[in-house]
Protein backbone atom coordinates (compact mmCIF):
# COMPACT_ATOMS: atom_id res chain seq x y z
CA UNK A 1 0.00 0.00 0.00
CA UNK A 2 1.82 3.12 -1.32
CA UNK A 3 1.35 7.12 0.38
CA UNK A 4 0.62 9.89 -1.86
CA UNK A 5 1.51 13.49 -1.49
CA UNK A 6 -2.08 14.28 -0.92
CA UNK A 7 -2.10 11.95 2.16
CA UNK A 8 1.04 13.34 3.78
CA UNK A 9 -0.37 17.12 2.76
CA UNK A 10 -3.95 17.75 3.70
CA UNK A 11 -5.85 20.99 4.64
CA UNK A 12 -7.56 20.97 7.84
CA UNK A 13 -7.77 23.31 10.96
CA UNK A 14 -5.41 24.06 14.23
CA UNK A 15 -4.13 23.32 16.58
CA UNK A 16 -3.28 19.57 15.96
CA UNK A 17 -3.24 16.94 12.97
CA UNK A 18 -3.04 14.16 15.34
CA UNK A 19 -5.18 15.47 18.42
CA UNK A 20 -7.72 17.95 16.58
CA UNK A 21 -8.18 16.89 12.84
CA UNK A 22 -7.44 12.99 13.60
CA UNK A 23 -10.62 12.75 16.16
CA UNK A 24 -12.78 14.71 13.89
CA UNK A 25 -12.47 12.63 11.27
CA UNK A 26 -12.87 9.43 13.31
CA UNK A 27 -15.54 11.08 14.88
CA UNK A 28 -17.31 11.92 11.76
CA UNK A 29 -16.29 8.37 10.50
CA UNK A 30 -18.22 6.72 13.69
CA UNK A 31 -21.35 8.60 12.72
CA UNK A 32 -21.08 7.99 8.93
CA UNK A 33 -21.09 4.29 10.07
CA UNK A 34 -24.05 4.78 11.76
CA UNK A 35 -25.66 5.78 8.90
CA UNK A 36 -24.62 3.76 6.46
CA UNK A 37 -25.74 0.45 8.45
CA UNK A 38 -29.03 1.70 9.01
CA UNK A 39 -28.38 2.58 12.88
CA UNK A 40 -29.19 6.48 12.68
CA UNK A 41 -32.46 6.53 13.49
CA UNK A 42 -32.23 4.25 16.25
CA UNK A 43 -29.34 6.32 17.87
CA UNK A 44 -30.23 8.29 20.83
CA UNK A 45 -27.10 9.19 22.64
CA UNK A 46 -23.45 9.12 21.82
CA UNK A 47 -20.61 9.02 24.10
CA UNK A 48 -16.68 9.79 22.71
CA UNK A 49 -14.36 8.40 25.34
CA UNK A 50 -10.33 9.91 24.53
CA UNK A 51 -7.24 8.26 26.10
CA UNK A 52 -3.61 8.82 26.41
CA UNK A 53 -2.03 11.62 25.00
CA UNK A 54 -5.70 12.72 24.08
CA UNK A 55 -7.07 12.51 27.16
CA UNK A 56 -4.09 14.31 28.85
CA UNK A 57 -3.77 17.36 26.60
CA UNK A 58 -7.13 16.91 24.84
CA UNK A 59 -8.31 20.28 26.04
CA UNK A 60 -5.94 22.45 25.06
CA UNK A 61 -5.47 20.31 22.04
CA UNK A 62 -9.32 21.13 21.12
CA UNK A 63 -9.73 16.94 20.88
CA UNK A 64 -13.41 17.55 23.25
CA UNK A 65 -14.57 20.01 20.43
CA UNK A 66 -13.16 17.67 17.94
CA UNK A 67 -15.12 15.16 18.31
CA UNK A 68 -18.42 17.00 18.95
CA UNK A 69 -18.12 18.56 15.64
CA UNK A 70 -17.12 15.30 13.69
CA UNK A 71 -19.86 13.59 15.21
CA UNK A 72 -22.04 16.29 13.91
CA UNK A 73 -20.89 15.66 10.55
CA UNK A 74 -17.98 18.27 9.64
CA UNK A 75 -14.82 17.79 8.07
CA UNK A 76 -11.68 19.10 8.66
CA UNK A 77 -11.13 20.48 5.32
CA UNK A 78 -14.65 22.24 5.05
CA UNK A 79 -15.54 22.83 8.58
CA UNK A 80 -15.69 26.95 8.95
CA UNK A 81 -12.96 27.31 11.71
CA UNK A 82 -14.31 31.03 12.72
CA UNK A 83 -17.69 28.68 13.58
CA UNK A 84 -16.38 25.93 14.95
CA UNK A 85 -16.39 26.95 18.39
CA UNK A 86 -19.67 28.84 18.54
CA UNK A 87 -21.19 25.49 16.97
CA UNK A 88 -19.54 23.46 20.07
CA UNK A 89 -21.46 25.87 22.39
CA UNK A 90 -24.57 25.71 20.56
CA UNK A 91 -24.58 22.00 21.09
CA UNK A 92 -23.63 22.40 24.75
CA UNK A 93 -25.83 25.04 25.59
CA UNK A 94 -28.86 23.11 23.61
CA UNK A 95 -28.07 19.67 24.93
CA UNK A 96 -28.72 18.05 21.40
CA UNK A 97 -26.22 17.20 18.78
CA UNK A 98 -27.23 16.89 15.21
CA UNK A 99 -25.79 13.16 14.62
CA UNK A 100 -24.12 12.42 11.52
CA UNK A 101 -25.53 16.31 10.81
CA UNK A 102 -29.24 15.27 10.56
CA UNK A 103 -30.05 13.19 13.61
CA UNK A 104 -30.43 14.65 16.87
CA UNK A 105 -29.45 12.94 19.92
CA UNK A 106 -29.48 14.04 23.66
CA UNK A 107 -25.67 15.40 24.76
CA UNK A 108 -24.32 16.09 28.07
CA UNK A 109 -21.06 17.42 27.53
CA UNK A 110 -19.72 16.37 30.53
CA UNK A 111 -20.46 13.11 30.55
CA UNK A 112 -20.65 12.30 26.63
CA UNK A 113 -17.12 13.42 26.22
CA UNK A 114 -14.72 11.54 28.58
CA UNK A 115 -11.00 12.74 28.86
CA UNK A 116 -8.78 9.69 30.44
CA UNK A 117 -5.67 11.07 31.40
CA UNK A 118 -3.94 8.02 32.66
CA UNK A 119 -5.61 5.22 30.76
CA UNK A 120 -4.31 4.56 27.38
CA UNK A 121 -5.79 1.82 24.62
CA UNK A 122 -3.25 -0.86 23.53
CA UNK A 123 -1.90 0.38 20.48
CA UNK A 124 -0.97 4.04 20.49
CA UNK A 125 -1.16 6.85 22.62
CA UNK A 126 -3.38 8.24 20.43
CA UNK A 127 -7.04 6.49 21.09
CA UNK A 128 -10.24 6.73 21.40
CA UNK A 129 -13.65 4.61 21.83
CA UNK A 130 -16.94 6.35 20.50
CA UNK A 131 -20.53 4.48 21.89
CA UNK A 132 -23.99 4.91 19.81
CA UNK A 133 -26.83 4.12 22.63
CA UNK A 134 -30.74 3.28 21.98
CA UNK A 135 -33.36 4.98 23.77
CA UNK A 136 -33.44 1.64 26.06
CA UNK A 137 -29.75 3.19 27.08
CA UNK A 138 -28.66 -0.18 25.63
CA UNK A 139 -25.60 0.08 23.32
CA UNK A 140 -25.96 0.03 19.18
CA UNK A 141 -22.06 0.56 18.58
CA UNK A 142 -19.12 0.76 20.37
CA UNK A 143 -16.05 1.52 17.79
CA UNK A 144 -12.27 2.87 19.05
CA UNK A 145 -10.10 4.44 16.67
CA UNK A 146 -6.23 5.39 16.62
CA UNK A 147 -5.23 9.00 15.81
CA UNK A 148 -1.53 8.58 14.71
CA UNK A 149 0.07 11.34 13.28
CA UNK A 150 -0.57 13.94 10.63
CA UNK A 151 -4.09 13.45 10.92
CA UNK A 152 -4.17 10.07 9.58
CA UNK A 153 -7.10 7.86 11.28
CA UNK A 154 -6.86 3.43 11.99
CA UNK A 155 -9.93 1.86 13.29
CA UNK A 156 -8.32 -0.31 16.00
CA UNK A 157 -8.59 -3.80 14.52
CA UNK A 158 -6.22 -2.49 12.12
CA UNK A 159 -3.37 -0.97 14.53
CA UNK A 160 -4.02 -3.85 16.71
CA UNK A 161 -3.07 -6.28 13.35
CA UNK A 162 -0.31 -3.87 12.40
CA UNK A 163 1.22 -3.69 16.30
CA UNK A 164 1.13 -7.51 16.14
CA UNK A 165 2.62 -7.73 12.78
CA UNK A 166 5.94 -5.37 13.84
CA UNK A 167 6.17 -7.66 17.03
CA UNK A 168 6.40 -10.77 14.95
CA UNK A 169 8.84 -8.62 12.61
CA UNK A 170 11.09 -7.98 14.76
CA UNK A 171 10.87 -11.63 15.93
CA UNK A 172 12.15 -12.83 12.61
CA UNK A 173 15.46 -9.90 12.53
CA UNK A 174 17.37 -12.65 13.64
CA UNK A 175 16.92 -14.11 10.09
CA UNK A 176 17.75 -11.03 8.27
CA UNK A 177 15.27 -8.84 8.15
CA UNK A 178 15.76 -5.17 9.18
CA UNK A 179 14.34 -2.85 11.62
CA UNK A 180 13.17 -0.81 8.75
CA UNK A 181 11.83 -3.63 6.80
CA UNK A 182 9.29 -4.87 9.27
CA UNK A 183 8.43 -0.91 10.44
CA UNK A 184 7.78 -0.42 6.85
CA UNK A 185 5.50 -3.58 6.68
CA UNK A 186 3.53 -2.83 9.63
CA UNK A 187 2.97 0.89 8.92
CA UNK A 188 1.77 -0.11 5.41
CA UNK A 189 -0.94 -2.41 6.63
CA UNK A 190 -2.27 0.65 8.64
CA UNK A 191 -2.43 3.75 6.90
CA UNK A 192 -6.06 4.93 6.28
CA UNK A 193 -6.58 6.31 3.06
CA UNK A 194 -3.59 5.45 1.35
CA UNK A 195 -3.63 5.59 -2.57
CA UNK A 196 -3.94 1.87 -3.87
CA UNK A 197 -2.80 0.54 -7.18
CA UNK A 198 0.69 -0.77 -8.71
CA UNK A 199 2.77 2.48 -8.73
CA UNK A 200 6.01 2.00 -10.96
CA UNK A 201 8.49 3.17 -8.58
CA UNK A 202 7.96 1.47 -5.27
CA UNK A 203 10.27 2.55 -2.67
CA UNK A 204 10.37 2.05 1.17
CA UNK A 205 13.82 3.12 2.43
CA UNK A 206 15.84 6.31 1.37
CA UNK A 207 18.33 4.00 -0.53
CA UNK A 208 15.71 2.37 -2.17
CA UNK A 209 14.77 5.80 -3.53
CA UNK A 210 18.07 6.89 -4.67
CA UNK A 211 18.54 3.38 -6.66
CA UNK A 212 14.93 4.55 -8.55
CA UNK A 213 16.10 7.63 -9.12
CA UNK A 214 19.45 5.90 -10.61
CA UNK A 215 17.31 3.55 -12.39
CA UNK A 216 15.19 6.09 -14.25
CA UNK A 217 17.58 8.94 -14.63
CA UNK A 218 14.83 11.12 -12.66
CA UNK A 219 14.65 13.27 -9.49
CA UNK A 220 12.99 12.61 -6.46
CA UNK A 221 10.25 14.68 -7.96
CA UNK A 222 10.31 13.17 -10.79
CA UNK A 223 9.64 9.44 -9.02
CA UNK A 224 6.91 10.82 -6.69
CA UNK A 225 5.64 12.09 -10.40
CA UNK A 226 5.54 8.98 -12.14
CA UNK A 227 4.30 7.54 -8.81
CA UNK A 228 1.20 10.10 -8.66
CA UNK A 229 0.10 9.30 -12.09
CA UNK A 230 -0.66 5.61 -10.71
CA UNK A 231 -3.71 7.89 -9.14
CA UNK A 232 -5.19 11.32 -10.62
CA UNK A 233 -3.39 13.16 -14.10
CA UNK A 234 -0.73 15.49 -14.01
CA UNK A 235 -3.21 18.63 -14.48
CA UNK A 236 -5.39 17.22 -11.34
CA UNK A 237 -2.05 16.76 -9.22
CA UNK A 238 -0.85 19.84 -10.12
CA UNK A 239 -3.96 22.05 -9.44
CA UNK A 240 -4.03 19.76 -5.94
CA UNK A 241 -0.24 20.54 -4.80
CA UNK A 242 -0.89 24.49 -5.72
CA UNK A 243 -3.53 24.39 -3.93
CA UNK A 244 -1.85 23.25 -1.01
CA UNK A 245 0.26 26.28 -1.44
CA UNK A 246 -2.38 28.52 -1.66
CA UNK A 247 -3.54 27.46 1.74
CA UNK A 248 -0.14 28.17 2.93
CA UNK A 249 0.10 31.50 1.90
CA UNK A 250 -3.30 32.09 2.96
CA UNK A 251 -2.38 30.80 6.70
CA UNK A 252 0.65 33.23 6.76
CA UNK A 253 -1.43 36.21 5.49
CA UNK A 254 -4.03 34.98 8.03
CA UNK A 255 -1.65 35.32 11.03
CA UNK A 256 -0.08 38.84 9.96
CA UNK A 257 -3.72 40.17 10.17
CA UNK A 258 -5.04 39.15 13.48
CA UNK A 259 -6.16 41.93 15.33
CA UNK A 260 -6.45 39.80 18.71
CA UNK A 261 -3.36 40.70 20.91
CA UNK A 262 -2.92 37.07 22.09
CA UNK A 263 -3.83 33.53 21.48
CA UNK A 264 -6.38 31.61 23.09
CA UNK A 265 -6.03 29.71 26.17
CA UNK A 266 -4.58 29.89 29.64
CA UNK A 267 -0.98 31.04 28.85
CA UNK A 268 -2.07 34.26 26.83
CA UNK A 269 0.94 34.43 24.52
CA UNK A 270 1.29 37.48 22.70
CA UNK A 271 1.24 37.11 19.37
CA UNK A 272 4.01 38.60 17.20
CA UNK A 273 3.69 37.86 13.63
CA UNK A 274 1.50 41.28 13.17
CA UNK A 275 4.11 43.41 14.34
CA UNK A 276 6.75 41.62 13.20
CA UNK A 277 5.09 42.07 9.44
CA UNK A 278 4.90 45.67 10.22
CA UNK A 279 8.69 46.05 11.37
CA UNK A 280 10.21 44.24 8.79
CA UNK A 281 8.30 46.38 5.91
CA UNK A 282 8.57 49.31 7.30
CA UNK A 283 12.56 48.96 7.75
CA UNK A 284 12.71 47.02 4.63
CA UNK A 285 11.16 50.68 2.90
CA UNK A 286 13.47 52.15 4.74
CA UNK A 287 16.61 50.79 3.29
CA UNK A 288 15.16 50.55 -0.35
CA UNK A 289 15.33 54.37 -0.02
CA UNK A 290 18.33 54.43 1.68
CA UNK A 291 20.02 52.62 -1.27
CA UNK A 292 21.01 50.34 1.24
CA UNK A 293 18.48 46.89 0.88
CA UNK A 294 21.41 44.26 1.36
CA UNK A 295 22.66 46.10 4.64
CA UNK A 296 21.95 43.27 6.49
CA UNK A 297 23.16 39.96 5.26
CA UNK A 298 20.57 38.02 7.82
CA UNK A 299 17.77 39.93 6.41
CA UNK A 300 15.82 36.54 4.80
CA UNK A 301 16.15 34.96 8.03
CA UNK A 302 14.11 37.64 9.64
CA UNK A 303 11.30 36.83 7.25
CA UNK A 304 11.68 33.01 7.47
CA UNK A 305 11.04 33.66 11.29
CA UNK A 306 7.79 35.77 10.39
CA UNK A 307 6.51 33.22 7.56
CA UNK A 308 6.79 30.38 10.37
CA UNK A 309 5.87 32.37 13.25
CA UNK A 310 2.63 33.41 11.21
CA UNK A 311 1.21 29.98 10.61
CA UNK A 312 2.04 28.26 13.74
CA UNK A 313 0.07 31.15 15.69
CA UNK A 314 -2.70 30.68 13.01
CA UNK A 315 -2.76 27.20 14.16
CA UNK A 316 -2.44 28.08 17.35
CA UNK A 317 -5.80 29.98 16.60
CA UNK A 318 -7.59 26.91 15.40
CA UNK A 319 -7.49 28.49 11.99
CA UNK A 320 -7.02 27.40 8.66
CA UNK A 321 -3.75 25.13 8.52
CA UNK A 322 -2.39 22.82 6.05
CA UNK A 323 -0.74 19.56 7.69
CA UNK A 324 2.49 19.43 6.44
CA UNK A 325 3.05 16.27 8.00
CA UNK A 326 1.49 17.51 11.35
CA UNK A 327 0.14 20.76 12.56
CA UNK A 328 2.38 21.00 15.21
CA UNK A 329 5.19 21.27 12.78
CA UNK A 330 2.66 23.43 9.97
CA UNK A 331 5.20 26.54 9.98
CA UNK A 332 8.66 24.60 8.49
CA UNK A 333 7.20 23.91 4.95
CA UNK A 334 5.44 26.80 4.32
CA UNK A 335 8.37 29.33 5.87
CA UNK A 336 11.14 27.62 3.44
CA UNK A 337 8.84 27.40 0.58
CA UNK A 338 8.63 31.58 1.40
CA UNK A 339 12.06 31.87 1.69
CA UNK A 340 12.69 30.13 -1.95
CA UNK A 341 9.71 31.59 -3.64
CA UNK A 342 10.59 35.49 -2.77
CA UNK A 343 14.47 35.16 -2.06
CA UNK A 344 15.65 32.72 -4.81
CA UNK A 345 15.52 34.25 -8.29
CA UNK A 346 13.60 32.38 -10.89
CA UNK A 347 11.28 30.58 -8.09
CA UNK A 348 8.13 29.61 -9.97
CA UNK A 349 4.99 27.66 -9.99
CA UNK A 350 6.90 24.85 -11.67
CA UNK A 351 9.03 24.44 -8.72
CA UNK A 352 7.28 25.13 -5.84
CA UNK A 353 5.21 21.63 -7.30
CA UNK A 354 8.57 20.03 -7.03
CA UNK A 355 9.24 21.05 -3.72
CA UNK A 356 6.36 19.79 -2.54
CA UNK A 357 6.59 16.12 -4.40
CA UNK A 358 9.73 16.25 -2.73
CA UNK A 359 8.98 16.89 0.70
CA UNK A 360 6.07 14.29 0.52
CA UNK A 361 8.47 11.53 -0.97
CA UNK A 362 11.11 12.27 2.42
CA UNK A 363 7.67 12.25 4.67
CA UNK A 364 6.38 9.47 3.27
CA UNK A 365 9.93 7.49 4.90
CA UNK A 366 9.32 8.79 8.08
CA UNK A 367 5.75 7.76 8.12
CA UNK A 368 6.78 4.60 6.58
CA UNK A 369 10.03 3.95 8.77
CA UNK A 370 8.79 5.45 11.68
CA UNK A 371 6.69 7.91 13.31
CA UNK A 372 5.31 11.47 12.52
CA UNK A 373 3.11 11.46 16.01
CA UNK A 374 4.92 13.53 18.51
CA UNK A 375 2.47 11.00 21.19
CA UNK A 376 4.60 8.11 19.76
CA UNK A 377 8.19 9.55 19.25
CA UNK A 378 8.05 13.12 20.57
CA UNK A 379 8.78 16.43 18.94
CA UNK A 380 11.62 14.77 16.73
CA UNK A 381 8.85 12.87 14.97
CA UNK A 382 6.87 15.97 13.99
CA UNK A 383 9.34 19.43 14.29
CA UNK A 384 12.31 16.70 12.99
CA UNK A 385 10.64 15.09 9.85
CA UNK A 386 9.43 18.54 8.82
CA UNK A 387 12.75 20.15 9.21
CA UNK A 388 14.25 17.15 7.53
CA UNK A 389 11.27 17.26 4.90
CA UNK A 390 11.97 21.03 4.37
CA UNK A 391 15.67 20.63 3.67
CA UNK A 392 15.34 18.26 1.30
CA UNK A 393 12.97 19.99 -0.89
CA UNK A 394 14.87 23.15 -0.81
CA UNK A 395 18.08 21.20 -2.22
CA UNK A 396 16.37 20.00 -4.79
CA UNK A 397 15.02 23.26 -6.04
CA UNK A 398 18.02 24.94 -5.59
CA UNK A 399 19.66 22.39 -8.22
CA UNK A 400 20.60 19.53 -5.80
CA UNK A 401 21.43 15.97 -6.81
CA UNK A 402 18.96 13.36 -5.21
CA UNK A 403 22.10 12.43 -3.21
CA UNK A 404 22.33 15.87 -2.14
CA UNK A 405 18.91 15.84 -1.48
CA UNK A 406 19.22 13.00 0.64
CA UNK A 407 22.12 14.42 2.41
CA UNK A 408 19.75 17.57 3.35
CA UNK A 409 17.26 15.62 4.90
CA UNK A 410 19.81 13.93 7.03
CA UNK A 411 21.37 16.55 8.53
CA UNK A 412 17.65 18.10 8.80
CA UNK A 413 16.40 14.75 11.31
CA UNK A 414 19.87 14.11 12.84
CA UNK A 415 20.31 17.52 14.23
CA UNK A 416 16.60 17.29 15.71
CA UNK A 417 16.85 14.00 17.34
CA UNK A 418 15.97 13.62 20.74
CA UNK A 419 13.93 16.33 20.78
CA UNK A 420 10.53 15.81 23.42
CA UNK A 421 7.09 17.17 22.86
CA UNK A 422 6.38 18.64 26.11
CA UNK A 423 3.55 21.51 25.09
CA UNK A 424 2.77 23.94 28.37
CA UNK A 425 -0.58 23.50 29.42
CA UNK A 426 -1.29 21.14 26.76
CA UNK A 427 -1.15 23.97 24.18
CA UNK A 428 0.22 24.15 21.10
CA UNK A 429 2.19 27.63 22.16
CA UNK A 430 5.55 27.02 23.95
CA UNK A 431 7.70 25.85 22.48
CA UNK A 432 6.05 24.86 19.29
CA UNK A 433 5.79 27.95 17.68
CA UNK A 434 9.38 29.49 17.86
CA UNK A 435 10.67 25.89 17.31
CA UNK A 436 8.69 26.43 13.97
CA UNK A 437 11.05 29.08 13.21
CA UNK A 438 14.19 27.53 14.32
CA UNK A 439 13.39 24.46 12.64
CA UNK A 440 13.21 26.62 9.24
CA UNK A 441 16.47 28.20 9.44
CA UNK A 442 17.99 24.86 10.13
CA UNK A 443 16.79 23.69 7.48
CA UNK A 444 17.78 25.99 5.08
CA UNK A 445 20.97 25.84 6.22
CA UNK A 446 21.20 21.90 5.83
CA UNK A 447 20.17 22.90 2.10
CA UNK A 448 22.74 24.73 1.66
CA UNK A 449 25.43 22.18 3.91
CA UNK A 450 24.56 19.79 1.38
CA UNK A 451 25.04 21.57 -1.86
CA UNK A 452 27.93 22.71 -0.69
CA UNK A 453 29.30 19.05 -0.82
CA UNK A 454 28.77 15.78 -3.77
CA UNK A 455 26.18 14.36 -1.81
CA UNK A 456 28.73 11.44 0.05
CA UNK A 457 28.10 11.44 3.50
CA UNK A 458 28.75 8.86 6.36
CA UNK A 459 25.51 9.04 8.21
CA UNK A 460 22.08 7.91 5.80
CA UNK A 461 18.73 9.43 6.18
CA UNK A 462 17.90 5.91 6.40
CA UNK A 463 20.47 5.45 9.45
CA UNK A 464 18.74 9.11 11.40
CA UNK A 465 15.45 7.68 10.56
CA UNK A 466 15.56 4.29 12.59
CA UNK A 467 17.53 6.32 15.13
CA UNK A 468 14.37 8.36 15.59
CA UNK A 469 12.31 5.93 16.21
CA UNK A 470 14.57 4.03 18.19
CA UNK A 471 15.13 7.20 20.02
CA UNK A 472 11.22 7.28 20.34
CA UNK A 473 10.86 3.92 21.93
CA UNK A 474 13.43 4.81 24.34
CA UNK A 475 12.13 8.42 25.33
CA UNK A 476 9.93 8.41 28.80
CA UNK A 477 6.27 8.75 28.17
CA UNK A 478 6.21 12.33 29.87
CA UNK A 479 7.95 13.80 27.25
CA UNK A 480 5.89 12.48 24.09
CA UNK A 481 2.67 15.17 24.76
CA UNK A 482 1.45 14.20 27.78
CA UNK A 483 2.59 17.29 29.20
CA UNK A 484 3.82 15.76 31.98
CA UNK A 485 7.75 16.19 31.82
CA UNK A 486 10.38 18.90 30.59
CA UNK A 487 9.21 22.70 30.30
CA UNK A 488 5.37 21.84 30.75
CA UNK A 489 6.25 21.35 34.01
CA UNK A 490 8.99 23.53 35.07
CA UNK A 491 7.33 26.92 33.28
CA UNK A 492 4.70 28.00 35.70
CA UNK A 493 1.46 28.81 33.92
CA UNK A 494 -0.10 32.64 35.22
Amino acid sequence: MALSALDLFSIGIGPSSSHTVGPMRAARQFAESLADDGLLESVARVKAELFGSLGATGIGHGSDKAVVLGLQGEDPESVDPDAANAQVEEAAAGRKLQLAGTQPVEFDRDTDVVLHRRRSLPAHPNGMTFTAYDADGSPLRESSYYSVGGGFVVPAEEAEQAAEAADTSEATDATGATDADASAEAAGATVPGAAEGQIPYPFTSGAELLARCREAGMSIAGVMLANELSWRSEPELRAALLRIWAVMQECVENGCTRTEERLPGSLLVRRRAPGLRRRLRAAEAARVAEGTPDADPLWAMEWVNLYALAVNEENASGGRIVTAPTNGAAGILPAVLHYYTRFVPGADDDAVVDFLLTAAAIGILFKTNASISGAEVGCQGEVGSACSMAAGALCAVLGGTPEQVENAAEVGIEHNLGLTCDPVGGLVQIPCIERNAIASVKAINAARLALAGDGDHRVSLDMAIKTMRDTGADMKAKYKETSRGGLAVNVVEC
